[in-house]
């Protein structure tokens, strides 16, 4: 391992700082969440008219996000296949097919015929692709997100555990800016033509930079010294879930409050708005950019917090917060602009505090020998559970009852969030000297 003087990442030749790791992080994460929200979008004003147009708007959008469910249920299967192909080929050769499958997944849904072209082959191919996506993203994990999270100085954990969840409103900032343009400037018949196309292609070209931007620090000299001492070494599916289920079962229902706001506040206000408003997809578009902005300042404020009250503290703080404001907050996407503008704003605020602390808990439980892989396998059930299935339920609720309804799966998340906080040990391995609180 690297001197006590160099830290961790250490400065010398061959090797990477902290700050270089994080860069490497925000942007392969940028990249996946585009990659993710362009597909998100797109499943709320593309595929219900060019996949469904034989089905009525609502039940076209829940067709649409029961494809989108896909890529959730794929992921666990996607960490079983890339972790073998890791221990076998390296990480290197992992992110290389895993950004490859992923980017070609992205551009197969851009070249996609509509229903009136070939009929249900175009539903069964944008299911494949849906699949596919989620196998990919599981590939892309290289923990570097645990990495941050564990070593860097105990007093300022937290700032680096938020490092990784920045991608996520910044991976929704672009991929909304990109469709409010089209949506904006074409034509609808244009739009739906050819114009919704485009994002997809950006999506590939971004993959292509996150994967040498990953490369060069899996290249490094001390990720792979961090490699041999097991900080990232993968480990065998089964032996991972026979030594850590417990933490890893904790650790998929400790940031289902985060999860479940996080697609309450991105996928499923833009299908309410797009089909029971008369406000145009671009405009909410706008709307969505803007309070990603503010979710961008809260995450960044989640890691000062989280270095002072502890994570445990404000993951608990959050759930009870996010709780309250699914009992009222989900009713203002009824009441115009302003009433859409402050529901987007305090939600991506409470998003922001609580996911940005999320990844950093959930490493800091795991023995070292087991760590990277529990991780992997903690995110891929985390997402599954809490906002794979989010925007389906939440629409169903809210079509059928009301909006006040869509606040239940948001409520039923916050309440599984408390209770493995409160369950939860949260010890972390002696060697990393970090309290049990943290």
């Amino acid at each position: 391992m690297t001197d006590q003087k160099a830290g961790p990442f250490g400065g010398h030749h061959g090797s990477a700082n902290p700050g270089e790791i994080a860069v490497g992080v925000i942007i392969g994460r940028t990249s996946e969440f585009f990659d993710f929200f362009v597909y998100a979008i797109a499943s709320v004003i593309v595929f219900p008219k060019l996949i469904f147009p034989f089905a009525d708007p609502l039940t076209g959008t829940l067709y649409s996000f029961a494809i989108f469910a896909l890529a959730f249920v794929a992921r666990p299967f996607g960490t079983v296949i890339f972790i073998a192909i890791d221990r076998a080929y390296g990480k290197a050769a992992k992110l290389t097919i895993a950004l490859f499958l992923l980017g070609t997944m992205t551009v197969a849904i851009a070249f996609l015929p509509g229903y009136e072209q070939i009929g249900m082959v175009s539903v069964w191919l944008l299911a494949l692709a849906r699949i596919g996506q989620g196998l990919s993203w599981s590939g892309t994990w290289d923990g570097l997100a645990s990495l941050l999270a564990v070593n860097t100085p105990q007093q300022s954990r937290g700032w680096y555990a938020m490092i990784p969840q920045l991608g996520a409103p910044l991976g929704l900032i672009v991929a909304s800016a990109l469709f409010a343009f089209f949506a904006g400037n074409l034509s609808a018949e244009d739009f739906l033509s050819w114009g919704w196309r485009y994002p997809f292609f950006v999506a590939f070209a971004i993959n292509v930079v996150a994967l040498f931007a990953r490369l060069r620090i899996v290249a490094t000299s001390n990720y792979a010294e961090l490699f041999e001492s097991r900080d990232l070494q993968p480990t065998p599916v089964i032996e991972t879930i026979r030594q850590e289920g417990r933490n890893i079962v904790i650790g998929a229902f400790a940031p289902l409050a985060s999860f479940a706001l996080f697609h309450m506040v991105t996928v499923f206000p833009l299908s309410w708005v797009f089909l029971f408003t008369q406000d145009a997809p671009a405009r909410f578009l706008i709307i969505e950019a803007i309070a990603a902005g503010f979710g961008v300042l809260a995450i960044i404020a989640s890691g000062f917090i989280a270095d002072r009250i502890g994570r445990r503290t404000l993951l608990g703080s959050s759930a009870i917060a996010i709780a309250a404001f699914s009992g009222f907050a989900p009713q203002l996407l009824d009441s115009g602009v302003i009433g859409e503008t402050i529901f987007m704003v305090l939600g991506f605020v409470l998003l922001g505090l609580s996911l940005g602390q999320a990844s950093g808990a959930v490493a800091s439980s795991f023995q070292r020998t087991y760590r990277y892989t529990a991780s992997a396998l903690t995110s891929d059930f985390a997402w599954l559970f809490g906002a794979g299935f989010a925007p389906l339920a939440a629409l169903l609720l809210a079509s059928n009852f009301g909006l006040i309804s869509a606040g239940a799966y948001l409520l039923s998340g916050a309440i599984c969030t408390l209770l493995a906080v409160r369950f939860s040990l949260w010890q972390v391995p002696s060697e990393l000297g970090v309290d049990s609180g943290s």
